[in-house]
């Protein structure tokens, strides 16, 4: 499936790595990719719709904090440590497979040859909460048949 990628989109793919390490997870997960799809969109495409790299990592980082609240833990204040450069493979959730495959499945109903990342993008609208890009998009406020429309 990665050689029907644009080179944005492979990008997309080691940004979320990068996210990854930097957020201190051990697996590419939804939110990793949403960060990275929205660090490598077109500014222009997502202008005025709420879709920013900075405030999703800020809503995804609020949404850990009440996760940890939930179960007694205060971690305000807290930094995570970045996760040290692996030899390893670093292994994608089941969830962030799946947005692969339907970012695949994006260019096949637009009859486009290659997945971009705004293709990874409008695979991400699809998700549905409890998933953590999904939060996110609802925490921001993201209307997405309007990011749909825009980016079709």
């Amino acid at each position: 499936m990665f050689e029907q990628f644009a080179d944005e989109a492979r990008a997309v793919v080691t940004d979320a790595l990068e996210e990854a390490r930097l957020r201190g997870d051990r697996r590419i997960g939804t939110e990793h990719l949403l960060l990275a799809a929205l660090r490598n969109q077109d500014g222009q495409a997502v202008a005025g719709l709420g879709l920013d790299a900075d405030a999703a990592r800020e809503a995804l980082r609020e949404l850990d904090l009440e996760a940890l609240d939930a179960v007694g833990i205060d971690a305000r204040g807290a930094r995570r440590p970045a996760v040290p450069a692996s030899r390893k493979r670093t292994p994608f959730t089941s969830a962030a497979k799946g947005v692969l495959g339907d970012s695949l499945r994006e260019v096949r109903a637009q009859g486009a040859r290659r997945i971009t990342p705004a293709h990874v993008l409008l695979a991400l609208l699809g998700l549905r909460e409890p998933d953590p890009a999904a939060e996110a998009l609802t925490r921001l406020g993201v209307d997405r048949a309007a990011v749909r429309a825009r980016l079709t």
